[in-house]
C-alpha cells in the first residue's frame, strides 16, 4: 500500500479553543462576513510552504510522493447562512474562494515545478435562497466538481451520443439535469455528473492508493487520463475493495448467524475474478471493463443486502411491540376509566389471579430461549431490548385472557346497532389519524380539514340552538380564519409590520374575552365558563397590566428590529427588557380568576409576548387565530353538554361510586372518542400552521435575535423550542378545560392520545428511509421520531399546564355553586 500524508488547512481545526469560540461567536452574529476564514485557511497555507525554506525536515516533509494538501473554505458556508445566498457579502465571499483557487494553483506550481499536481475542487452541498439546506432539490443537492491537473482528462466536446452518462442514475434517485449556465462559457464543453461518493476512489487513484476501505463510490473514468488498460486495471481494484467489503460482511454474519442465508449473485465471485483477469491477459479489455462493472454491481447490492440482513426480524419484532404496546392501553382504559370492567368482569376475578401467573411464566421460558439464541448470533444489546419487551407487553396481554373473554361475549351480545357505532367510530378514528400522517408531507390538507369543520359545526349549532347565541358563527369564522395559515409558505418571510399588528390583534381578542366573561349573562351557553361576578376578582388591574405587557412587547419588537436592520448591535438594556417581559408576563396567569374563560384568556395574555418577541411574521396572527379555534372547541362541547344534559348513565353513576379514584362524575363513553381526537389534529396543527416543523430546514434562526445576538447554540435552541412549546401549552389547556367542563377523566381521554399516537408512530415507522437526499432521510425519521416523543413530551406539557389549569372552577347553570373538577 502506498503511504500519503494529509495537511488539513480548515479554520474550524485549531488548537487553541479560545480562538474557536471567538471565530464561532463572530461569524454567527448577524452582521459578520465570514470570508476571512478563507483568507486565513490560505495564508496558513502560504506560511507552511515560506516557512519549508527554512525548515529542513518540513522541506522533506513537503517533498515526499503522495501527498495531500485539504484546504476546507468555510466562508461561503457561514455567509450563506448568515445572509442568504444572494447577498452582497455572500457574492463577494465566491470572489474571494475563486481568487484563492488561483494562488493556490500559482504558488503549489511555483514550489513544485514539476507539473505533477492534481487538483480537485467540490463542496459538501448547495444552498436554497433562505440560507438552508438539506432538501432534495437540485440547488442543495448539486455541487460543483472541477479536476485539473496531473493524470486529469482535457475536456470534451460535448456529444450526445458518445456522452458516458446519457442515462445516468443518482443514488437519490433525482433528476439533476440542471443546464450549466450560458454565462459560464462552457456550452461546446461535456459536463460530467458523478455521485459525492465516487470523488474518494478518484482522488485514490490519483495518489496511486488503494481506495478507502469503507468506500462505496465508483470511480469516474472520465475524469482520469489512463490509457484502455489502466482504466481497467483501475476499475478492477475499486471493484476488489467493494467486493472485500462484501466479503467481510458476509463472513461476519455467517459466523453468528444459526440459519445464515448467503447472497446468491455472487456465489461464484472467485470465478468471475479469474474471468476477468484472463480476458485482461487477453487484452480483451473491453469485455473485461463490462464484467468488472457488473461485478462491482453485484458487490454493492451485496452490500445493501447484508446492511438490511436482520430488517425483516426487526421490524417484524418492533410492530408486534407497538401492537402489544396498544392492546394494553386499550384493556387499561376499558378497565379503569369506563364502566365495562364492572358490566364484564366481576365473578372471575379469582380464576383470573391463578392463570396469570401461568401465563408470566411461560412468558418467561419463552424470554429465556429468545436470550440464549440472541447471545449465540452475538446479536446487539438492543436486540435483546426491543424483544424482551415485546414480550413482556404480549405477555402481560395474555395475562388479561379472561376480561378479554368475557368482553368479547359482552360485546357480541349487545345489538347489532351497538356494533355498527363502534365500528363507525374506529373507522373515522383512522381515517382521520391517516389524515394527519399525510398531513405531515402536505399541510395544505389542514386548510380542507377546517373550512369543511367550519361548515359543519355551523350546520349542526344552527340547527340545535338558537343563532342569536352567536355560537354557531364563531365557531364557523374562527375555523375559516385559521385555514388561512397553511397555505402559507412554510418558509416564514420576515414581516416586522405584522407582527406590530398582532399585538394589537392580541389585544382585541382578550378585551373580547373580558368583556363577554362579564356580559352575557342572558347566554346559558356561555354561563358554564364565564364568572358574572361570581367570583371577585383577585386583581383588578391584572388584565390592563397583561395588556400593557402585551403592547409593550409590540414596541421592542420594532426597537428591536430596527437595530438589526441598522446593522447596530442590540442593547443590553433592550436584551434585559425583552427576557424580562417574557418573564413577568407568563406569571401572571396565576393570579388570575378561576373561571375557565377569565383563566383560557389570561393564559392566552400571558404567553403572547413571549411568543410575539419570538416572531418573525405571520406565526404571530396564528397564535390569535389559534386560540379562537380552541374557545370555539370550549364552546362547542359546552353546548353538547347543554344538548344532552338529560341523558346521563346510571351505570355511570354506579361506577363512580365503586371507582373512586376517579377524579370526575362520570367515566369515559364511546362518544368521548371524539375529544382526544380533536386534541391530536389541534396540537398537529399547533406542529404545522407556522412552518413544516418535521422540516430541518424550517427553523428560522433570526427569531431569537431579540433575547440573544451571540452565538449560544444551547440557548438558541432552548428560545426556539419553547416558541414553538407555546400553541401547544394553548391547546393542552384548552384540552384540560374540557375534561373538566365536560367530567371526564383527563388521564384516560390521555391514554387515549398515546394509543392514536401509536397508530400514526407505526405507519411512520414503515415510511422510514435511507436513501434519497438529506431532507429526505431526515424528515422521514424526524416524522417517526416526533410521533414517538409526542408521548413523552406531551405528559411534560401536561404537567406544565396543569400549574396553570388545575383551580380552574366550572360553574354550574342550574345554581350560583362552583365546582373544581
Amino acid at each position: 500500500m502506498s503511504f500519503f500524508q494529509i495537511i488539513y488547512l480548515s479554520s474550524r481545526n485549531q488548537p487553541c479553543e479560545e480562538f474557536i469560540e471567538a471565530i464561532m461567536t463572530i461569524f454567527c452574529c448577524v452582521n459578520a462576513d465570514a470570508s476571512f476564514l478563507d483568507e486565513w485557511s490560505f495564508e496558513q497555507f502560504k506560511s507552511l510552504l515560506n516557512r519549508s525554506n527554512e525548515d529542513p525536515k518540513l522541506k522533506e516533509l513537503l517533498l515526499q510522493d503522495n501527498l495531500v494538501f485539504f484546504l476546507h473554505l468555510l466562508g461561503c458556508d457561514s455567509n450563506g447562512h448568515a445572509h442568504r445566498p444572494y447577498s452582497s457579502i455572500y457574492l463577494n465571499n465566491v470572489k474571494v474562494v475563486d481568487h484563492i483557487a488561483e494562488r493556490v494553483y500559482d504558488l503549489l506550481e511555483d514550489y513544485y515545478k514539476d507539473n505533477s499536481t492534481a487538483y480537485v475542487f467540490t463542496a459538501d452541498h448547495g444552498m436554497s435562497d433562505k440560507g438552508s439546506h438539506g432538501d432534495g432539490h437540485p440547488s442543495n443537492t448539486d455541487t460543483p466538481l472541477v479536476v485539473w491537473g496531473a493524470g486529469a482528462k482535457y475536456p470534451k466536446p460535448i456529444s450526445t451520443a458518445n456522452h458516458p452518462n446519457h442515462e445516468f442514475h443518482f443514488v437519490d434517485e433525482h433528476a439533476h439535469d440542471m443546464p450549466t449556465p450560458v454565462d459560464w462559457g462552457l456550452n461546446g464543453i461535456e459536463r460530467v455528473d458523478v455521485n459525492q461518493a465516487d470523488i474518494a476512489p478518484l482522488m485514490s487513484t490519483f495518489l496511486g492508493a488503494p481506495c478507502p476501505v469503507n468506500s462505496v463510490g465508483n470511480l469516474p473514468l472520465e475524469y482520469i487520463d489512463f490509457v484502455e488498460a489502466d482504466e481497467v486495471e483501475a476499475v478492477l481494484a475499486n471493484t476488489k475493495q467493494i467486493l472485500n467489503q462484501f466479503l467481510r460482511k458476509s463472513e461476519i454474519k455467517q459466523a453468528n448467524s444459526l440459519n445464515f442465508k448467503p447472497f446468491k449473485p455472487l456465489a461464484d465471485y472467485s470465478s468471475q475474478l479469474d474471468l476477468i483477469e484472463h480476458l485482461i491477459s487477453s487484452r480483451d479489455y473491453q469485455n473485461a471493463m463490462t464484467r468488472t462493472e457488473n461485478l462491482r454491481t453485484s458487490a454493492l447490492q451485496g452490500l445493501h443486502y447484508y446492511q438490511t440482513y436482520d430488517w425483516l426480524m426487526l421490524m417484524t419484532v418492533i410492530t408486534l411491540g407497538y401492537l402489544g404496546w396498544m392492546v394494553c392501553l386499550i384493556l387499561h382504559v376499558l378497565q379503569s376509566y369506563t364502566s365495562l370492567a364492572r358490566n364484564v368482569f366481576k365473578e372471575q376475578a379469582a380464576q383470573q389471579k391463578n392463570k396469570t401467573g401461568k401465563v408470566y411464566v411461560f412468558g418467561c421460558l419463552v424470554m429465556g430461549v429468545i436470550s440464549v439464541l440472541l447471545f449465540r448470533e452475538r446479536s446487539p444489546p438492543l436486540y435483546h431490548a426491543y424483544i424482551a419487551m415485546t414480550v413482556f407487553l404480549w405477555t402481560h396481554t395474555f395475562s388479561e385472557h379472561q376480561f378479554v373473554r368475557a368482553l368479547w361475549r359482552h360485546l357480541t351480545g349487545k345489538k347489532i346497532g351497538y356494533a355498527i357505532k363502534l365500528f363507525a367510530a374506529c373507522s373515522v378514528s383512522i381515517v382521520i389519524l391517516e389524515f394527519l400522517v399525510n398531513s405531515f408531507t402536505d399541510r395544505k390538507l389542514y386548510t380542507w380539514c377546517f373550512l369543511i369543520v367550519g361548515a359543519m359545526a355551523f350546520l349542526y349549532l344552527y340547527k340545535s340552538i338558537p343563532w342569536r347565541s352567536g355560537i354557531p358563527i364563531f365557531v364557523c369564522i374562527s375555523c375559516w380564519c385559521l385555514s388561512v395559515f397553511t397555505l402559507m409558505p412554510a418558509e416564514i418571510p420576515d414581516n416586522n409590520e405584522l407582527v406590530i399588528a398582532s399585538g394589537v390583534i392580541v389585544i382585541m381578542v382578550g378585551a373580547a374575552a373580558r368583556w363577554l366573561d362579564k356580559h352575557s349573562e342572558g347566554n346559558k351557553y356561555w354561563l358554564t365558563i364565564c364568572n358574572h361576578g361570581a367570583e371577585k376578582p383577585r386583581f383588578h388591574m391584572l388584565f390592563y397590566l397583561q395588556t400593557f405587557l402585551v403592547g409593550l412587547s409590540s414596541v421592542m419588537v420594532s426597537i428591536s428590529t430596527s437595530h438589526r436592520t441598522e446593522k447596530q448591535a442590540l442593547h443590553t438594556f433592550h436584551q434585559l427588557i425583552n427576557w424580562s417581559l417574557a418573564g413577568l408576563s407568563m406569571i401572571l396567569p396565576l393570579f388570575s380568576e378561576h373561571s375557565a374563560l377569565s383563566r383560557l384568556t389570561s393564559i392566552f395574555l400571558g404567553f403572547a409576548p413571549t411568543f410575539l418577541l419570538l416572531s418573525i411574521g405571520y406565526e404571530a396572527v396564528f397564535y390569535a387565530a389559534l386560540s379562537l379555534v380552541l374557545v370555539g372547541w370550549i364552546l362547542f362541547e359546552n353546548t353538547l353538554l347543554h344538548l344532552t344534559k338529560g341523558r346521563k348513565s346510571s351505570a355511570s353513576i354506579r361506577n363512580l361510586e365503586e371507582h373512586a379514584a376517579l377524579e370526575n362524575d362520570r367515566c369515559l363513553q364511546l362518544s368521548d372518542i371524539r375529544i382526544p381526537i380533536a386534541f391530536m389534529v389541534l396540537f398537529n396543527v399547533a406542529f404545522f400552521g407556522t412552518g413544516n416543523f418535521a422540516s430541518i430546514a424550517s427553523f428560522e434562526i433570526s427569531s431569537v435575535y431579540r433575547f440573544i445576538t451571540i452565538f449560544s447554540p444551547f440557548l438558541m435552541s432552548g428560545l426556539l423550542i419553547f416558541k414553538l412549546f407555546i400553541p401547544f401549552m394553548l391547546v393542552i389547556c384548552a384540552f384540560s378545560a374540557i375534561t373538566k367542563l365536560i367530567r371526564v377523566p383527563r388521564m384516560g381521554c390521555y391514554f387515549l392520545v398515546i394509543l392514536f399516537s401509536d397508530v400514526m408512530t407505526i405507519h411512520f415507522f414503515f415510511l422510514v428511509r435511507n436513501t434519497g437526499s438529506w431532507m429526505e432521510i431526515g424528515n422521514s425519521i424526524s416524522h417517526f421520531g416526533i410521533m414517538s416523543a409526542q408521548v413523552v413530551f406531551v405528559l411534560l406539557l401536561f404537567a406544565l399546564t396543569n400549574i396553570y389549569t388545575k383551580d380552574i372552577q366550572i360553574r354550574s347553570d342550574s345554581s350560583s355553586s362552583w365546582k373544581a373538577a
